[in-house]
């Protein structure tokens, strides 16, 4: 009887979940992206993280909160994480190249746009002076020939030697417009040519990485615990050859989450997905590049758990039942106790 008692004392103090679908009409929610990937095999430094809408365009202001932790082969962090600057990692580490340039060899004051200076006193400084400039022209930069890239390409040697013997572990969130698009991890430093988004490996070539990848946890939105929002956690996936194209196409479901409470109503996504994976390498004939792609689509219909508090005079009327159940079977043991005692005197007595 106690066994039963609690569990329905267990049934009544769980609430009751309800579904409810229908289409999804609200658009003022932003999409927030929770991400915690680790790449075993490729350093940080050669590492992008960028964001695209669903025209290829890469998202703008965004607003994240994503971290870079660098590991040995081993696995194990080797520093501090330090905060990942979406959208312009190129930029940032042409910066950092362009500090440590200054330190170690004073630039020129002013360098040449090689012709693609606005005016007379237009300079290229660095070498992503150059290709901007050469950008707004229109023209194709060739970095070969930019002295700026040439000499900064001497200190990003450094960063070379180490871009296949450490790991990067890159957890965050970011939030994005509520849209369709994609984000991808992928080595090379990250630009757009006439909306064609290009990564720069050298002085490696593609063949070189290994893109293997454990995705730690993958969710859009809060978390609340129900539904399968989570279907890529803990995800292991280990590269059997390089220049591995990972895609991952996923379709959201907006979800909302009203809490039996009263506590504030979650808005959050339920997700599945779709894998796919290709060779980037020049001699299998694919448009590709390697690293790891996710592109996701939001679905027109919305799904709605409702928590509710069960009915107390059902668990009441539950535990009646059990009660006197339990009742009703001692009664009869105690019946049928007598009735064989009764019985068993009369052998007795008849035998005697």
């Amino acid at each position: 009887m106690t066994f039963l008692v609690l569990s329905e004392l267990k049934a009544y103090l769980t609430p009751q979940l309800t579904e409810e679908l229908f289409v999804d009409t609200s658009r003022s929610h932003k999409l927030k992206i929770n991400l915690d990937i680790t790449i075993p095999t490729i350093s940080c430094d050669y590492l992008s993280l960028d964001a695209m809408d669903s025209t290829g365009e890469q998202h703008l202001h965004i607003e994240h909160n994503i971290f870079k932790r660098r590991l040995n082969l081993d696995g194990h962090p080797i520093e501090e994480a330090k905060k990942e600057e979406i959208q312009s990692s190129t930029t940032k580490k042409q910066n950092e190249t362009a500090e440590s340039k200054s330190k170690e060899n004073e630039p020129p004051i002013c360098g040449s746009c090689y012709g693609a200076q606005h005016n007379e006193t237009h300079c290229c400084s660095s070498c992503q002076d150059v290709i901007d400039a050469y950008r707004e022209k229109k023209w194709n930069p060739n970095t070969e020939s930019f002295e700026q890239c040439k000499n900064e390409r001497k200190l990003e040697g450094e960063f070379a030697k180490k871009a296949l013997e450490e790991g990067c572990h890159i957890f965050g969130s970011l939030e994005v417009n509520r849209m369709g698009g994609s984000f991808h991890i992928a080595p090379g430093k990250s630009f757009s040519i006439n909306h064609i988004h290009v990564h720069d490996v050298q002085p490696y070539s593609s063949s070189k990485f290994n893109t293997s990848h454990r995705i730690n946890k993958l969710t859009f939105g809060e978390e609340f615990g129900f539904g399968h929002t989570n279907p890529l956690d803990m995800l292991e996936v280990t590269a059997k050859e390089t220049a591995i194209m990972y895609q991952y196409f996923l379709k959201i479901v907006p979800t909302i989450y009203v809490p039996k409470d009263g506590s504030p109503i979650l808005h959050t996504n339920q997700f599945s997905v779709t894998t796919h994976q290709k060779s980037a390498m020049a001699i299998s004939g694919e448009s590709a590049m390697p690293g790891v792609f996710f592109s996701y689509e939001l679905s027109p219909l919305m799904v709605k758990f409702t928590e509710k508090k069960n009915s107390l005079s059902h668990f009441l009327v539950n535990i009646c039942g059990i009660i006197g159940e339990f009742l009703n079977k001692s009664h009869l043991r105690n019946v049928s106790n007598v009735i064989f005692d009764s019985r068993w005197n009369f052998y007795r007595c008849w035998t005697s």
